[in-house]
């Protein structure tokens, strides 16, 4: 009964390891303590893609230790209503009674010239927070694990 036990709860914590997403305060803390790269996934509640990649992409064990050792991870749903710091700045949804509500903060980092915004949106950044690359599709783990070993 013991080893049983012991068994399901290794296989319940294998099955709880999660991405650690932090917010956008707590990357302004973490690079001002450790610089390192940081990978920013930009979000909604209504976006399908969004959500299978949630479902699946980020439930790899592979792409959640590569997030997890390698990079902040952060996590930022772009309809939120929430105000907050970041880099000595105040970022407030200015759009919050608008149609399309998209916080100022994913409006600035991840726009393209002459494309309506567009999710999924994904930026990578260097250890001194200097824009990489954008990426505006779905991607399964393969795909993000190449791009996390790439930047």
């Amino acid at each position: 009964m013991f080893f049983l036990f012991g068994g399901n709860l290794a296989c319940s914590q294998k099955f709880a390891e999660k991405v650690h997403w932090l917010n956008f305060t707590q990357l302004n803390d973490s690079l001002l303590l450790k610089p390192k790269k940081v990978f920013v996934n930009f979000y909604a509640d209504w976006c399908m893609y969004c959500k299978e990649m949630e479902r699946t992409t980020f439930q790899d064990t592979a792409v959640i230790k590569v997030l997890n050792e390698e990079y902040y991870a952060v996590k930022m749903n772009v309809e939120t209503k929430e105000s907050f710091v970041f880099g000595n700045q105040t970022f407030t949804n200015k759009r919050v009674k608008k149609l399309n509500p998209v916080h100022e903060l994913p409006l600035l980092l991840a726009s393209r010239k002459n494309k309506p915004f567009s999710l999924p949106a994904f930026i990578f950044f260097d250890e001194n927070f200097q824009a990489q690359s954008r990426y505006f599709q779905f991607l399964d783990k393969v795909a993000l694990l190449k791009l996390l070993h790439k930047e």
